[in-house]
């Protein structure tokens, strides 16, 4: 899937006002971003796709697993296998 902000996969926007339209589009072309901008007042803004641009969502870290012959994460000094691993 192509990258949200290009010309494969634009941003899509629906504002209330030209003005709101042009205060979007001039956002995105200062980040060079692609965007397709619907003015329509009668239904609700949504600008979600350029908020998420804005402020991308981290990815998910792995947690790290205990071996089963590590010392047990509880801090007991026994393996992990023959205390918490249970």
């Amino acid at each position: 899937m192509a990258k949200l902000g290009t010309d494969k996969r634009p941003a899509v926007v629906r504002v209330q006002s030209l003005e709101r339209a042009e205060e979007i589009l001039a956002l995105c072309n200062e980040h060079g971003w692609q965007a397709i901008v619907g003015v329509e007042p009668d239904k609700p803004e949504d600008i979600s796709n350029v908020e998420r641009l804005l402020n991308p969502p981290e990815p998910v870290k792995a947690q790290v697993k205990v071996g089963r012959n590590e010392p047990c994460p509880c801090g007991s000094g026994k393996k992990y296998k023959k205390c918490c691993g249970r």
